[in-house]
């Protein structure tokens, strides 16, 4: 009898390896900038000064990380990442990060990264943790808006999903959050973290533009009320934005690292 070889078709797992890849960012050593090392070569500038790569024997991507203490953040200029200024109908997009949560030394919400400017209208997408407006806390909030201000009839933008698990402190996860310009969606440890009516969200009608004066891209806080605040406290492994919204598959792929 003749054996047959049954061939297993494993998913690619390296960012670069799933199209539409814009920019990854893999923090393996300390410094004040920090260059992505797939995708567009964006660069991430320190905006606290000489941040340390730290050791971490559990950290994906090769046992290092970005260690974040509350009050630091880094920020690329605008006009330096037009590739990552997603806007439009087409304004289709994922983030995903790979993170150590610590503990702040209050409840306000965390800002991991995305184009979020509330100062000057610039919303546009950002991936968040801890935000209280639907009366929970601490799940991944997709932020999204099409207008750039406050949702239209509240204070603040309350337009993006929210899951319904508690991103944990002191222990890896993967955060992400997609949109394929009808819906947006909440990802923990490559899984949607479904929540009725919250996860996923409709929103079509795609993203706002900010144009020249719009948000820049920023990693570990936001420009709110003229102050730059919402800051995330803890570890950075590896950040990744694709100008797409992945798969199921392919965001479970990415988080089995």
């Amino acid at each position: 009898m003749n054996e047959h070889v049954v061939p297993h078709f494993i998913l690619p797992s390296e960012p670069s390896d799933f199209p539409g890849l814009v920019a990854f960012w893999n923090f393996t050593e300390s410094g004040d900038s920090f260059r992505a090392c797939q995708g567009e070569p964006y660069i991430l500038n320190s905006q606290s000064g000489t941040l340390a790569a730290i050791d971490s024997d559990t950290a994906p991507f090769g046992g290092k990380a970005l260690h974040l203490e509350e009050g630091q953040w880094l920020n690329c200029a605008r006009s330096e990442c037009p590739k990552l200024d997603i806007h439009g109908p087409s304004g289709h997009l994922t983030v995903l990060a790979w993170i150590r949560r610590a503990r702040k030394s209050n409840t306000e919400c965390e800002f991991i990264a995305g184009q979020w400017n509330e100062s000057n209208k610039g919303r546009q997408y950002g991936l968040f943790l801890n935000i209280g407006v639907w009366q929970q806390a601490d799940q991944v909030c997709g932020h999204l808006s099409n207008v750039g201000g406050p949702t239209p009839g509240f204070k603040y933008c309350i337009d993006g999903p929210v899951g319904s698990k508690p991103v944990p402190r002191d222990e890896w996860s993967v955060v992400g959050m997609s949109y394929d310009g009808q819906c947006g969606y909440a990802w923990l440890n490559g899984q949607l973290d479904t929540r009725e009516g919250l996860n996923p969200y409709s929103m079509a009608g795609g993203l706002h533009n900010g144009g020249p004066n719009g948000s820049d891209f920023t990693v570990g806080a936001v420009d709110r009320h003229s102050n730059i605040g919402n800051f995330f406290t803890g570890d950075i492994a590896a950040l990744a934005v694709y100008d797409r919204a992945l798969s199921p598959a392919e965001i479970y792929a990415l988080s089995s690292k």
